[in-house]
């Protein structure tokens, strides 16, 4: 079967006519302060006129951003931004590959399939802030779409949330879905038939679509564990309590599943066959005794690292508990059931409160890189949690943040314009364009190679000398390799 798994069209018309809901508090509402309204200078690129891309300022605290050749993605979004969709950028926040979306785009990253590396995000409807309705993209090294990823088993097609799409060695992907369930909500001083959001973890099948795990909030975790409030009108069909908020999923080195709550405080080990809670670490129902510093609050990703240290997102917001959102590794004593702060990353600025979404990616070198979620940053620390450089997204709140090795050749040619005396060159999603060179003569047999220019940036200016009656450009490698070439139009 192919991997493409298409939503019934009565689904997509049913889902496209739901509004979002405007507000900031949950993950994906919009972003929080100045910074978040406040449109940046755009660049206006001659040959791609349909794209704009946020303005990344980089401050540096010890370290400029290593040139190792690895790219940062993005998915900026919120009203006021220069651009809503997936964005890839080099290390010192020029642009890379720019794709405008209709609908936000969350959780965009380079991740495996059957061995290769691929580009995966997750596109649909937001009818409800913090929540998605869609499916995970998944495309090649040449941005070309090779499948798709959604929910299915006891969850409608299509229903796969904004916070995880998490590819495993094994062609499966991990999913989230939040899905109504009616319960008894006097205890919380809702109604005897209220309504909750039912939070379902599944394993899928990339290629065949079949569901080989799936789990649900309410048989495991009681509603008692929320540190959420319900509202005066909360708890209906209408606005149902989410009392769990699922924001991920990972494997632990045991095989079994890491899934944070934002709405617990709590993360939670699950046992990959049976669903069984195997232990709890922070909120209510803590398995785990909370050393000095460790205790988080509105967390996300968490996730299990080789050294066998847990690294998480802080949030410490919405409502604000601590002063700073923060990053987190613990160690983690199964036995003893304690867990002890091991290193604590925090922002250059004393209020980074990020009053949702986040991430903490652990590179390969033993950097942290963190992405600041509702607050439009994106930094990266040495392994002992000193600061090494920050960047600025200008407007824009952004879900995760990753930074990656990442090589693509578009199948689409580059796009070039020639005007005033000079040729404008980008190739949207190339990585390894180093230079640019002019093809100029009376005809294309006679016409002779320029002098190579360095690329510089998205768009790269090309002078003209004469009018020549034959011209072409060419991208060239670091070792002046031609990978592309085109025609420029007036």
């Amino acid at each position: 079967m192919p991997r493409t798994r298409s939503l019934p069209l009565t689904l997509w018309a049913s889902i496209s006519s739901l509004a979002l809901v405007a507000g900031c508090g949950s993950d994906g509402g919009a972003a929080e302060g100045a910074e978040a309204t406040a449109g940046p200078a755009v660049p206006a690129y001659v040959s791609r006129p349909d794209l704009t891309a946020p303005d990344i300022e980089i401050t540096t605290a010890a370290a400029a951003p290593e040139a190792d050749g690895s790219v940062v993605l993005l998915g900026p979004k919120s009203e006021g931004a220069p651009l809503t969709g997936v964005l890839i950028v080099d290390e010192a926040g020029e642009p890379i590959w720019i794709h405008p979306t209709e609908s936000r785009s969350y959780d965009v990253r380079v991740q495996e399939l059957d061995g290769e590396p691929v580009l995966t995000w997750w596109q649909g409807t937001s009818p409800v802030v913090g929540m998605g309705i869609g499916e995970f993209v998944i495309v090649d090294d040449s941005y070309r779409q090779i499948a798709t990823v959604t929910t299915g088993g006891d969850v409608d097609p299509g229903q796969a949330d904004i916070h995880e799409g998490r590819l495993t060695p094994d062609g499966t992907a991990l999913l989230t879905a939040y899905v109504k369930e009616q319960v008894d909500l006097t205890e919380f001083g809702g109604p005897a038939d209220g309504w909750v959001w039912d939070n379902v973890v599944q394993e899928v099948d990339v290629d065949t679509g079949e569901v080989l795990f799936s789990w649900r909030s309410l048989d495991h975790v009681p509603l008692e564990a929320t540190k959420s409030e319900l509202s005066d009108d909360g708890g209906t069909e209408d606005e149902p309590f989410d009392y769990f908020h699922v924001n991920s999923v990972a494997e632990d080195a045991d095989g079994s599943l890491l899934v944070s709550a934002r709405n617990t405080w709590g993360v939670y080990d699950l046992d990959r066959e049976s669903g069984e809670v195997l232990w709890t670490l922070g909120g209510e129902e803590s398995d785990f005794e909370l050393g000095d510093g460790v205790e988080f609050a509105w967390q996300h990703d968490a996730e299990r690292q080789a050294d066998g240290t847990l690294t998480l997102f802080d949030n410490q917001s919405e409502p604000d508990i601590g002063p700073t959102s923060r990053g987190l590794r613990l160690a983690l004593d199964e036995q003893a059931g304690t867990a002890t702060l091991v290193t604590e990353y925090l922002p250059p600025d004393p209020d980074r409160l990020a009053g949702s979404q986040g991430s903490l990616e652990v590179l390969p070198n033993g950097n942290v890189f963190i992405g600041w979620g509702s607050r439009p940053y994106y930094s990266e620390f040495d392994a002992d949690g000193t600061l090494l450089w920050d960047a600025a997204l200008g407007s824009g709140d952004n879900y995760r943040a990753y930074r990656a090795q990442w090589s693509a050749t578009p199948a689409d040619p580059p796009d070039a314009v020639l005007e005033d005396d000079a040729v404008y060159v980008s190739w949207n999603g190339a990585t390894e364009v180093a230079s640019w060179r002019l093809v100029a003569g009376e005809d294309e047999v006679a016409a002779e190679a320029g002098e190579p220019v360095a690329r510089s940036g998205f768009e790269t200016r090309l002078p003209v000398d004469g009018d020549p009656a034959y011209l072409a450009v060419e991208a060239l490698d670091a070792e002046g390799r031609v990978l592309g070439s085109t025609v420029p139009s007036d």
